[in-house]
């Protein structure tokens, strides 16, 4: 079985969770003898390539004649758009940036015929101009190469997943890491939810990372129940443990959040909860690993709080940086608004860290041993925090229960259920 697969990132560059699930899950296929073609935009010559074909997509050349990539574009058309995105921004910063891009329009007409394409490989003021580009390339690769199945990973590559179906005429796999209800609330980008639902529509089957997004799926986008299944995520074991060696020799305990500083993770609530902590226990600290558009706010409250002593941003943190963090952490919090999933809970799980986790989050459906709250819930925040530094046998006890249960939590499993799903298409077929 051959899989052409689409995605905007792999590791090591990253700017969240879906590169590295991308990675996880393309690793566990391959061991499971599935054949996968991964396609990025970009390739900067540190991604691991030892167990599958990683393509560039600046890399494919595209003749000007050819007449069947020329009908793909016209059939894209809907992707020619004067505008300007990075995902994750809040209303108020995506309302600063269009103004200032306002005068940056996106040329897509014939020069979009060149012989190569360059791409930035990252999500900046031309990303759709790259993923009309990506489409196109995309084209060109289903027509290169032998294949049986396509997937495309995350609304950036729902296009090229299209125009590969359309011109090899084999089924599309779409797999929804998130939707744009979960990076901005109501308050939708119509030009990004108007990609994901086309996607969805014109897949032959939709892989969701939980539950939870399941029903968005269904009940935003109005998607045939019948061809959309859950596959829960999972979680790399960790092969290297010197990172867990680390000497805290402080004066205190810390807890941590990880993840992007965005509306979708939470982190106000976070911020709260802390300072209800700080009033009943002195002997405790916070860290704020990561980087987004609520980080100007976050820092100006904490200093409203007063909490500036207590409370360290790291900046985005990956790899090896990562588990050292959670090695120097007592507790990690999840408190997200909107978590379709949620890997680090699990990294953390490995590492004897005890988690607490939002109920709105995919991860909360397949963890037993972990303390789950509503986000917008500060005090059951700031009670859980208190109870996991302070007594001794709730903490041991989702410690020990909680490592053990990550470990059945693999991408291996994961990647079973994929597999299973590619065959169910190809024997409809």
């Amino acid at each position: 079985m051959k899989v052409l697969m689409f995605g905007w990132e792999f590791p090591p560059h990253i700017t969240g969770g879906l590169g590295t699930a991308c990675y996880g899950l393309t690793k566990s296929l391959t061991k499971q003898g599935v054949d996968v073609i991964f396609v990025v935009p970009k390739l900067f010559g540190e991604e691991d390539q030892s167990f599958m074909r990683i393509v560039g997509a600046e890399d494919i050349p595209v003749e000007v004649t050819d007449k069947r990539i020329k009908k793909i574009f016209d059939k894209l058309t809907y992707i020619e758009v004067s505008s300007s995105l990075v995902p994750y921004l809040s209303p108020e910063e995506y309302k600063r940036f269009l103004e200032e891009y306002k005068l940056k329009d996106v040329e897509v007409s014939e020069n979009i015929f060149s012989t190569k394409f360059k791409f930035s490989g990252k999500y900046g003021p031309n990303i759709f101009e790259e993923v009309a580009r990506y489409a196109i390339i995309a084209g060109v690769l289903a027509q290169q190469n032998e294949f049986d199945i396509i997937h495309a990973h995350d609304w950036l590559t729902y296009p090229a997943g299209i125009a590969a179906k359309r011109v090899s005429g084999k089924k599309l796999v779409v797999h929804v890491h998130a939707t744009e209800f979960d990076r901005s609330g109501e308050n939708i980008n119509k030009e990004v939810y108007n990609l994901e639902k086309q996607g969805m529509e014109e897949a032959d089957l939709v892989i969701t990372v939980s539950n939870y997004t399941r029903n968005i799926v269904i009940s935003k986008y109005e998607i045939n129940p019948d061809k959309v299944f859950t596959v829960h995520n999972g979680v790399e074991p960790i092969a290297n443990t010197e990172h867990f060696n680390v000497k805290k020799n402080l004066p205190y305990k810390i807890v941590t959040f990880l993840g992007r500083i965005t509306f979708q993770k939470g982190p106000d609530y976070f911020v709260e909860a802390a300072y209800k902590v700080s009033q009943k226990t002195k002997d405790v600290h916070f860290v704020m690993a990561g980087s987004g558009d609520m980080l100007n706010r976050i820092v100006k409250r904490v200093a409203e709080l007063r909490m500036g002593d207590k409370f360290h941003f790291t900046g985005f943190l990956k790899g090896n940086e990562v588990y050292k963090m959670y090695a120097m952490s007592d507790v990690y919090v999840m408190p997200s608004v909107s978590e379709p999933f949620g890997i680090a809970p699990l990294e953390a799980m490995q590492t004897d860290v005890p988690v607490i986790i939002s109920k709105q989050s995919g991860v909360s459906e397949v963890l037993n041993h972990a303390i789950k709250i509503d986000f917008w819930d500060v005090d059951a925040m700031a009670d859980s925090i208190y109870a996991l530094l302070h007594y001794d046998g709730i903490r041991k006890l989702f410690k020990k229960y909680g490592k053990q249960e990550v470990i059945n939590l693999i991408w291996d499993n994961a990647a079973y259920l994929v597999k299973v799903l590619y065959q169910k298409l190809l024997d409809k077929r």
